[in-house]
């Protein structure tokens, strides 16, 4: 019982996470078509930024100071790099964005170095917050879960319950429509931009000190973001949050187990012999094959429901 719970906290913290990085990805790919490649890339300034920021002003002004740098960042780069380029199709998009994110590595390297920054969590969020079944559960954690269900209902009623919000739902399907009602479209996109970049930024502010702020981190999380909206459903923010919370706990419930699958089928009553077809792959432990599981995950997804668990189907 004490394995599942703080293994279901962990995954669901983990979880969560995943989908602050993914929920501006897939705002941005919902309004423009664009599959940022540098998305991941925010996410590391957003830590750097913070690192910096709470040196000078504590960690409370880092923030909200770090998100607001990359918002416009975010907002400068579709402005006068993204915007120039997306009338000559979608591969131009990727390539741009693609070429941003080593853009940043570089210029991070170049300030911060190579090495891990001691970007340390703060006073308030350090010790445990509770004690269940004799294991501590982190404050840290529980920050991340709460901030990552306030902006989840930041979000939703943003874009449900205000005017900025409905617009920016009518630009996703009537451009055309919304600009001749006077609305600035091209301006609209380049603020859903800015803001997928800050909410990048907002899980690189809390996931950096809870984690590792180092050069590496974008590329850490970028491939598992990808599968995160793929599986969810291109664009679908819903099924984004669904996507994160499962790929969450089971790469975290793989991580805990040390048993091998052999030792699996044997409780089940198989024999398994050195002579067994993939007996050493069956002598690897599920902690070892948990990296790969999202990645499994996702093939199954794109063979059983290609539109993700909540993409909208044609027809």
């Amino acid at each position: 019982m004490e394995f599942f719970a703080i293994s279901l906290l962990n995954g669901l913290s983990y979880g969560l996470l995943l989908f602050m990085l993914s929920s501006g990805l897939t705002l941005i790919f919902s309004m423009m078509g664009v599959l940022n490649f540098a998305h991941t890339s925010f996410y590391m300034l957003g830590a750097y930024f913070a690192y910096t920021i709470s040196g000078v002003l504590g960690f409370w002004a880092a923030l909200v100071i770090a998100p607001l740098l990359v918002f416009v960042l975010g907002a400068l780069f579709e402005r006068y790099s993204l915007r120039r380029v997306h009338k000559f199709g979608h591969v131009p998009e990727l390539l741009v964005t693609f070429g941003l994110s080593y853009l940043i590595l570089e210029l991070v390297q170049l300030v911060w170095g190579r090495a891990t920054v001691p970007y340390g969590l703060p006073s308030q969020l350090q010790g445990p917050l509770f004690t269940l079944f004799g294991t501590q559960f982190p404050k840290s954690r529980s920050f991340i879960m709460l901030l990552a269900l306030l902006m989840l209902l930041s979000v939703w009623l943003l874009l449900t319950r205000t005017r900025i919000g409905l617009v920016i739902q009518a630009a996703l399907t009537h451009p055309e429509t919304v600009e001749a009602l006077g609305h600035n479209v091209p301006r609209v996109f380049m603020l859903v931009f800015g803001g997928g970049a800050a909410l990048a930024a907002l899980a690189g502010v809390i996931g950096g000190n809870t984690y590792v702020t180092e050069p590496a981190m974008a590329g850490a999380v970028g491939s598992i973001v990808f599968v995160v909206v793929v599986v969810g459903g291109m664009g679908s923010l819903a099924g984004a949050f669904l996507a994160s919370l499962l790929i969450g706990v089971l790469q975290t419930f793989a991580v805990a187990i040390d048993e091998s699958l052999a030792s699996g089928l044997q409780a089940l009553g198989v024999t398994v012999t050195p002579s067994t077809f993939g007996y050493e792959l069956l002598q690897l432990s599920v902690a070892q094959i948990a990296p790969i599981l999202p990645y499994l995950f996702l093939v199954l997804i794109l063979i059983f429901r290609p539109k993700g668990l909540l993409g909208k189907r044609e027809g």
